[in-house]
C-alpha cells in the first residue's frame, strides 16, 4: 500500500510539474503576441565581414606576438592607410581638375569607394523553404548595389521540388537581370534543384569534395492499393479530366497512368537540360544529364564548376579589396517557433551522435 501512496504522490507532482510547465510556455506566448508589431514579418540583419575578420586576427595578434612585434605590425598598417588615404585625395583632386567634381559627391565617390561584396546564405531543404528570406535579401541588396559591386552566395541543397528550386533560381535571375555579378560557393552539396540554382552563377566555386550534378528528374510514391484490395476497401477518386490524377497512393496504378507521369518526367528532365545547357555552355549536357553526382574536382573536369575553393577563401580575399557585408533576413518567430526549434536542434544532435557512434563506414 505505501508504494502505491508513494508513486501517487510522485505522479501528482509529475503533473503538477507539467502544468506549471504549460502554463509559463502560454504566459510567455501570450506576451509575445501582444508586443508583436502588426504587419512585420522580419528584419534585415547585415554584418561587415571585414571587421569580423580583423577583430580575430586582432585577438590572435595579441595573444601570439610580443609587445614589440605588435607594435610594429600596428606601424605598418598605419602607414598602410596614410597611403591609401593620400591616394583617394589625389584622385579626388584629379577629378575635380577635370570638372568632374561639379556633377556632386555621389559621382566621385561612385568612382572612388571600394567594391561592395553582399554574402547571402542558402540552405535549401525539399521544399525550398529558405527562398522566404532569400527574396527580401535579394530585393534588399538590389535598392543599392550596382554592377561594380558583387553578390557571393554560400549555397547548400541537395534539392527538392521542382516549383519550389524553380522559384529560388528566379530570384537568383534577378541579380543577373541587374547586371550586378553573381559567385556561388558551394561547400558541401548542390545537386539537382541545388545545381539548378548554382549553375546560374557567373563564377561558380566549389569545394573538392562538394557533391556536384544530379541532374535529373524523380517521381516516387508508395502504393496501397493491393493491400486495401486484400481487405475488402474500396477507394473511390471522382475526377474530371483524363489525368488528373495519374499515380495515387491508394488507386489503382494502370499503364496508362504510369505511361503518362514518365512522359511528364521526361519533359521536365528535357526542360531541365535546356535551363542547365543555356546558363553553362560549356558542359556537355548529354554526358553530365545522367543523374550522378560527382565530387567537385571531377565536377572541374566535366566543366560544370569554375573553381576549386572553399566560400572562406574566397570571402577572406574579397575583404582585402572590398567591403564585403553579410546580409540575413530574420523573420520574426513566436515563443512557439523557438521552443520547437530548440526541440528539433536537440533531436537532430542527439540523433546525429547516435548516428556518429553507431556507424561502422567511417573514414579512418
Amino acid at each position: 500500500m505505501e508504494y502505491f501512496i508513494q508513486y501517487g504522490m510522485f505522479l501528482a507532482k509529475a503533473v503538477t510539474i507539467v502544468i506549471a510547465i504549460v502554463i509559463v510556455v502560454g504566459a510567455l506566448a501570450a506576451s509575445g503576441n501582444r508586443h508583436k508589431k502588426a504587419g512585420k514579418k522580419g528584419m534585415i540583419k547585415v554584418t561587415p565581414l571585414n571587421d569580423h575578420i580583423e577583430d580575430m586576427k586582432d585577438v590572435l595578434r595579441h595573444s601570439i606576438l610580443q609587445k614589440d612585434e605588435l607594435k610594429q605590425v600596428h606601424k605598418s598598417e598605419r602607414k598602410q592607410a596614410k597611403l591609401e588615404q593620400k591616394e583617394k585625395s589625389k584622385l579626388h583632386k584629379e577629378m575635380h581638375k577635370q570638372g568632374k567634381e561639379s556633377a556632386g559627391d555621389t559621382a566621385s565617390d561612385q568612382v572612388t569607394r571600394k567594391k561592395r561584396v553582399f554574402v547571402l546564405n542558402f540552405i535549401g531543404d525539399v521544399a525550398a523553404e529558405a527562398v522566404s528570406s532569400l527574396r527580401e535579401e535579394i530585393t534588399a541588396i538590389l535598392s543599392l548595389a550596382e554592377p561594380s559591386d558583387e553578390v557571393l552566395l554560400r549555397l547548400e541543397s541537395p534539392g527538392g521540388m521542382v516549383h519550389a528550386y524553380g522559384l529560388a533560381s528566379s530570384q537568383l535571375l534577378r541579380i543577373k537581370n541587374q547586371n550586378i555579378p553573381l559567385t556561388i560557393c558551394v561547400d558541401k552539396v548542390a545537386a539537382s534543384g541545388g545545381y539548378m540554382m548554382a549553375c546560374l552563377a557567373d563564377k561558380l566555386i566549389v569545394a573538392p569534395f562538394s557533391i556536384i550534378g544530379s541532374i535529373g528528374v524523380l517521381v516516387q510514391l508508395p502504393n496501397f492499393h493491393r493491400a486495401l484490395k486484400k481487405h475488402n476497401v474500396d477507394y473511390e477518386i471522382i475526377s474530371a479530366g483524363e489525368f488528373k490524377r495519374t499515380l495515387t497512393q491508394f488507386g489503382e496504378i494502370t499503364q496508362k497512368g504510369r505511361d503518362k507521369v514518365q512522359e511528364d518526367v521526361d519533359t521536365m528532365h528535357e526542360i531541365f537540360k535546356k535551363w542547365i545547357k543555356d546558363h553553362r555552355p560549356s558542359v556537355d549536357i548529354d554526358k553530365i544529364s545522367t543523374g550522378e553526382t560527382w565530387v567537385g574536382m571531377q565536377a572541374k573536369e566535366r566543366h560544370m564548376v569554375d573553381e576549386i575553393k572553399t566560400s572562406d577563401e574566397c570571402i577572406v580575399a574579397a575583404c582585402e579589396s572590398a567591403d564585403v557585408f553579410e546580409v540575413e533576413y530574420e523573420i520574426h518567430r513566436t515563443i512557439q517557433d523557438k521552443l520547437g526549434a530548440v526541440f528539433q536542434a536537440t533531436t537532430e544532435k542527439l540523433f546525429s551522435n547516435w548516428l556518429n557512434k553507431s556507424s561502422t563506414n567511417n573514414f579512418q
